[in-house]
């Protein structure tokens, strides 16, 4: 009986998981066409039996989640003998100490809250409430939040802290990425406003972060457990990937933080003396192009870069711009520019190297409507956010004003592009004729997995742009 009653809970849980990947109808020809019937981990399914093999081989352990089954100790934390980890302790990977003082491994007691609480939405309305989001409408609590934040710190046991992590996202129903390292921890999770209120508790209380993690740390933004395709917590060298051994340049050599308030006076005085043609400081986005494509500081220096592990060999090519000059740097939250800026300042020729504290997040929560315009780029599938109504880029086949991002049509292609819905409905979805092309054509291993290739966008793309002359400002007016 209790097997057959287990084997149910299970089918129940696979239809609604299967249910809340439905694409809505309404929202389905702009999508991707009227074929497609289902989206999950950025692919789209138009057939019953494809989107059910996709969640049997990827989402097992999430639908034995959901149906109460949980998903064996060694994946979710369980205890030995396989059943449910009593509230506030967690299980401990083999090998390790557990007297280690720099890592708690208490868990947060949810047994107070219900599950419907602690999982933020009904499975039913997730896509619906997930494109409300999406399109920067107003929604109401129960859609849940996206936490962003990171801590630059010393740590001892970086395989320790990965699983106390790991066990605390999935005890608390979050999904996202965390990269740890031995210089510190750097995480995006999403879940019910429930979850990440303890989950920011537990991450204040945890003795490695003491006095070094405050609340104000933590970026909130709408969103939810939808906006990730699964959970993703890993040991790294670096928290954020610039490519250099954080013993060669380290994070205690940053910068001089900003607050949003004084960042905001120091752009202002920078816009008044450029448009005067007297300014000494440059007003530096450490992000990636397709990032400051949709939305920047007015008058910014935008380097035309793909990946932030090419920012180095940028300030190297390009040191003579920053000779003797007062640099303002930025990103989306702050941690680029920690890395970044202390790799501007082993290079000994700026005057003097800012950044702004807690980055763009932080500025929009104080100045919604003030120098910088247009979306706020986000690695998850949200892709924007939103604080303004302003709209700064265009669509990339007929020009019209557009800002939401899609994954390029074409498989073998992982690049994003704008392309507006008229463009769409003329089947105009790939990021460049030779992706539009190969849009029918799979390239694929004999695993079957998708191989990347280079595309048109890639290929006349410098890896790291040469500032010929006086430094590209974007829109230094309003």
């Amino acid at each position: 009986a209790g097997r057959k009653q287990r084997a149910a809970a299970r089918r129940k849980a696979f239809s609604l998981f299967v249910k809340a990947k439905e694409v809505p109808a309404a929202s389905r020809c702009p999508g991707g066409g009227e074929g497609v019937r289902w989206r999950c981990c950025r692919q789209a399914f138009e057939e019953l039996p494809g989107i059910h093999r996709h969640v049997a081989l990827h989402h097992s352990g999430d639908v034995g989640r959901q149906a109460g089954l949980g998903a064996g100790p060694a994946e979710a934390g369980g205890s030995p003998a396989g059943g449910p980890a009593p509230a506030g302790s967690a299980a401990r990977p083999s090998g390790h100490s557990c007297s280690g003082p720099e890592v708690s491994w208490a868990l947060p007691d949810t047994s107070h809250v219900s599950y419907d609480d602690l999982t933020s939405i009904i499975f039913f309305f997730l896509n619906i409430l997930f494109l409300f989001a999406y399109l920067c409408h107003v929604v109401g609590s129960q859609v849940g939040e996206v936490l962003l934040y990171y801590c630059y710190c010393e740590v001892r046991d970086p395989e320790k802290l990965c699983a106390w992590q790991k066990a605390l996202c999935q005890h608390l129903h979050l999904t996202g990425k965390v990269r740890v390292a031995s210089e510190g921890i750097n995480g995006t999770v999403g879940g019910s406003k429930v979850a990440t209120s303890l989950y920011i508790k537990v991450m204040l209380s945890q003795p490695l972060f003491k006095n070094i993690l405050c609340q104000e740390d933590f970026k909130r933004s709408a969103g939810g457990a939808h906006c990730f395709a699964d959970l993703r917590v890993g040991v790294f060298k670096e928290i954020v990937p610039m490519g250099i051994d954080p013993k060669i340049v380290s994070y205690k050599e940053t910068g001089i933080h900003l607050s949003p308030q004084e960042f905001h006076r120091e752009v202002e005085q920078y816009l008044s003396q450029a448009t005067q043609g007297q300014s000494d400081t440059i007003l530096l986005d450490c992000r990636n192009f397709y990032e400051s494509k949709i939305g920047h500081f007015r008058g910014c220096l935008a380097p035309d870069i793909r990946k932030f592990s090419y920012f180095p060999s940028y300030v190297d090519e390009n040191l003579e711009l920053f000779k003797d000059k007062r640099v303002l740097m930025y990103c989306t939250g702050g941690i680029r520019c920690e890395r970044g800026s202390a790799y501007l300042r082993s290079k000994a020729v700026c005057r003097e190297v800012y950044q702004l504290k807690g980055g763009i997040h932080k500025y929009l929560e104080e100045f919604p409507d003030g120098f910088y315009r247009g979306k706020l780029f986000v690695f998850d599938d949200r892709y924007a956010i939103c604080s303004n109504e302003d709209i700064i880029s265009a669509c990339r086949y007929c020009g019209v004003l557009w800002d939401q991002y899609k994954l390029c049509s074409s498989q073998h292609c992982r690049q994003l592009v704008l392309t507006c819905p008229s463009c769409c409905n003329k089947g105009l979805t790939a990021c460049c004729p030779v992706c539009q092309e190969k849009e029918l054509k799979v390239t694929s291993r004999a695993s079957g997995q998708t191989l990347k290739e280079e595309c048109e966008c890639t290929r006349r793309r410098p890896r790291v742009p040469i500032e010929h002359g006086s430094p590209r400002m974007l829109d230094t007016g309003k």
